[in-house]
This record gives structure tokens, C-alpha cells and sequence, in this order.
């Protein structure tokens, strides 16, 4: 695993590691792909890129979740985000972004410290 450092506020979900298939969030390892939101971290059935959908994000667009930003990462590759999807999470207010997993891990707890809206989409890797 990949260690990522950093101080989260009081029940910030902070991504701890990823690799070997998981991640650590906030000390807890998490076998598997995650969304992975400022206070929860939820599994994820996703395992390859050709699996994303407008349904698969349905968590990132509930009416208790307030996100700006969505990394979505890819795997091991950056991959592109079909329009339909990016429409759809736009009609939201969210904005989407793609880049490899490793990227969107240290994006995410970037912007959580900044104190972003933001959630991350993570396949494993």
C-alpha cells in the first residue's frame, strides 16, 4: 500500500493508503473499490471503468451528500467520462474529474484539507 499523509479535521474521511486492492479511510481498510465522501466512506461495486455509470454514482448526487467535485479514479490508467454521465452529475452541481486512481487519492485528500466539497469515486488498484 501507498501511504498518503495529512491532518483531516474531526470525522473527515481522510484516505490513509490504497493498493494490493483497498484502502485505508480514516484507519479503517476497505477491501475493494469505495466512494469515499467528507464524513463516510461506502464500498463500492465498480471494478473497471467500462462499469461506471449514471446509476453506479447515484450515492454521489443523494439529497444528504453536499459535493462540488467528484474524482473519479480510473484505475491504474486515466480513462474518459462519457457525456451522458457528465450531464447528468452537471444537472447536480457536480463537477466530474478522471485521472488514475494513485492521482485521485491525493486529489481528494488535497482538497479535503482545503475544506473542498469534494467526494472520490476509487477502483481499485
Amino acid at each position: 500500500m501507498q501511504d498518503i499523509s495529512g491532518i483531516p479535521k474531526a470525522g473527515q474521511q481522510l484516505i490513509n493508503s490504497y493498493g494490493d486492492g483497498g484502502f485505508r479511510v480514516s484507519g479503517i481498510k476497505h477491501e475493494g473499490s469505495v466512494l469515499v465522501f467528507p464524513g463516510k466512506t461506502v464500498s463500492w461495486p465498480v471494478m473497471s471503468i467500462d462499469q461506471l455509470s449514471v446509476q453506479s454514482l447515484g450515492g454521489v448526487t443523494s439529497v444528504d451528500i453536499d459535493v462540488e467535485i467528484l474524482l473519479v479514479g480510473c484505475g491504474g490508467d486515466m480513462a474518459f467520462i462519457d457525456d451522458d454521465i457528465r450531464v447528468s452529475l452537471k444537472e447536480h452541481g457536480v463537477v466530474i474529474e478522471a485521472m488514475d486512481t494513485g492521482a485521485a487519492v491525493r486529489t481528494y485528500n488535497v482538497l479535503l484539507l482545503e475544506g473542498r466539497r469534494v467526494a472520490a469515486a476509487l477502483i481499485a488498484v
